[in-house]
């Protein structure tokens, strides 16, 4: 599932970023067979890390060798705000190519939380930017229902004030 910046591109504003984050939910036979398939491409990874994050839920990387464009392989984190989220997830096609992206409402969550983290005020701006251009199609009654759990209604009402 693509989240992060380009998942907040595609439903707010564009901006410019150094890699793509994913979302992903192997189960061990999927792993090997996903680490399988990145051995035969032009790109680099280790993945005896690939195998320790996903034992401790983390992430890890995989670089493009030709234009070092990197990809962040995060792998869901247990609880039921990411099992909605991965649940949620819808195909669209960005830059020509068929992908799941995270929706606008667990975008918006998913850049609080990351907000509320690292204090970047980047993400809140994300944020705003998926506000103005999704307007009234935002399902508030769905990102409501999830601020207290993930601690970040404050930061959601400064957002709407920017």
């Amino acid at each position: 599932m693509l989240v992060g910046s380009f998942a907040s591109s595609a439903h707010g504003v564009s901006r410019s970023t150094r890699d793509v984050d994913l979302v992903i939910d192997p189960t061990p036979a999927t792993l090997e067979h996903l680490l399988a398939l990145l051995s035969q491409q032009d790109v680099y990874f280790d993945a005896n890390v690939a195998r320790d994050e996903y034992r401790r839920r983390g992430q890890f990387n995989v670089i493009e060798v030709s234009t070092s464009w990197k990809a962040d392989l995060i792998y869901r984190p247990a609880g039921p705000f990411s099992q909605a989220q991965f649940d949620r997830r819808s195909q669209r096609a960005i830059l020509g190519t068929s992908v799941f992206v995270a929706t606008a409402e667990d975008t918006v969550l998913a850049k609080l939380e990351w907000a509320k983290q690292s204090q970047s005020e980047q993400q809140l701006r994300d944020v705003r930017g998926i506000i103005g251009v999704q307007e009234d199609k935002l399902d508030r009654a769905y990102i409501e229902r999830w601020l207290d759990e993930l601690g970040v209604r404050e930061l959601w009402q400064r957002v709407q004030t920017m």
